[in-house]
């Protein structure tokens, strides 16, 4: 079991406390800014506390952590969650303690807990065990609720989208993949036409077709392979732009339309396993590669910006990463 009394001060160990790559500009790993991506999640977002200058440094203890030293740290800032939650920190790690974790660059810690200090009241049981990021695992005896379990799920996507950590409560380690992510939306700065949006496609994957979207206006493009399954590429009327997306300017008040590209496996049940089978994962590189193209094609076309399934905005170096797939070969098989 894993022990933060070597990442955050005493009173907040039994806070959920998420790990996340120090940012690039402080020598750390991949950049980020926190409370831009809680307001992708929150609509009240602020510092309460901003954090102030470097102090002092403090040394760890725990089994885990024995003999880690914390880097000098600044003061930590409290950082306003929505209505009831709260994030404080950050709370710098060195090499060593990040690498304690498994975390590949210089890290910091945050704690989140509630504003006023008192406990979340949870709910049941969860009526499944084997979710695709653990958080029914890590709370086997009791289930977070309402604005509690939006923080988690906030945390959680946070840690893949960086390739971060959560420890639930300060003991249950959630280590996201950041694999998993695959589903993208361009929010294009003008509809785009079908014959454009399946000459987008097939430039991916040449044997795409054009279908009518059931039930309502809007077109869409299937790509389908025998082994890797099926790309869906829908344009739709937008509905409420993205919180990420809330301060844009755009030509019109807010784009007509959305551009959804998701992927379809074979077995949809491995979408939602912590451990899919390899063949999943082979697949599910490859087609989050392709998406990635995809997405980066039409963009260039109609402008707009990029968002991931878990509603952060996604930059052009963050879909060439993805582009650029793990595996070998990252072509669908057509």
């Amino acid at each position: 079991m894993a022990r933060v009394t070597a990442l955050v001060p005493a009173e907040h160990t039994s806070d959920h406390v998420l790990v996340v790559p120090r940012p690039a500009g402080d020598g750390g790993g991949p950049g980020h800014d926190l409370p831009e991506l809680a307001a992708a999640w929150f609509d009240d977002v602020g510092w309460l506390t901003p954090p102030s200058a470097a102090g002092p440094s403090r040394t760890g203890g725990g089994a885990r952590f024995h003999g880690v030293r914390a880097a000098a740290r600044p003061s930590a800032g409290v950082l306003r969650l929505g209505e009831e939650h709260r994030a404080t920190g950050p709370f710098p790690l060195d090499a060593d303690a990040a690498a304690a974790l498994g975390c590949a660059h210089p890290a910091e810690a945050w704690a989140l807990g509630r504003a006023d200090g008192a406990l979340d009241v949870r709910g049941g049981r969860p009526g499944v065990h084997d979710d695709r990021d653990g958080i029914a695992r890590a709370f086997a005896a009791a289930l977070p609720v309402g604005e509690e379990l939006r923080v988690v799920g906030w945390a959680v996507a946070v840690a893949r989208r960086v390739s971060g950590l959560l420890l639930a409560d300060g003991r249950q380690v959630l280590h996201p993949d950041p694999g998993a992510a695959v589903d993208l939306a361009v929010w294009p700065a003008r509809p785009v036409p079908a014959g454009e949006l399946l000459e987008v496609v097939r430039a991916v994957v040449a044997t795409s077709t054009l279908e009518a979207v059931p039930g309502g206006p809007g077109h869409r493009v299937l790509a389908r392979t025998p082994y890797d399954g099926d790309l869906v590429v829908t344009q739709e009327a937008a509905g409420r732009l993205p919180r990420a997306l809330a301060d844009r300017s755009w030509p019109d008040e807010v784009p007509a339309t959305v551009v959804r590209l998701a992927w379809r496996p074979q077995d949809p049940y491995e979408l939602g396993v912590s451990d899919p089978s390899g063949l999943h994962v082979i697949a599910r590189d490859r087609a989050r590669a392709l998406l990635a193209r995809a997405a980066t094609l039409l963009h260039g076309r109609a402008g707009g910006a990029v968002v991931d399934d878990a509603g952060f905005e996604v930059t052009a170096p963050e879909l060439e990463l993805r582009r650029a797939a793990p595996t070998p070969g990252a072509r669908a098989w057509v």
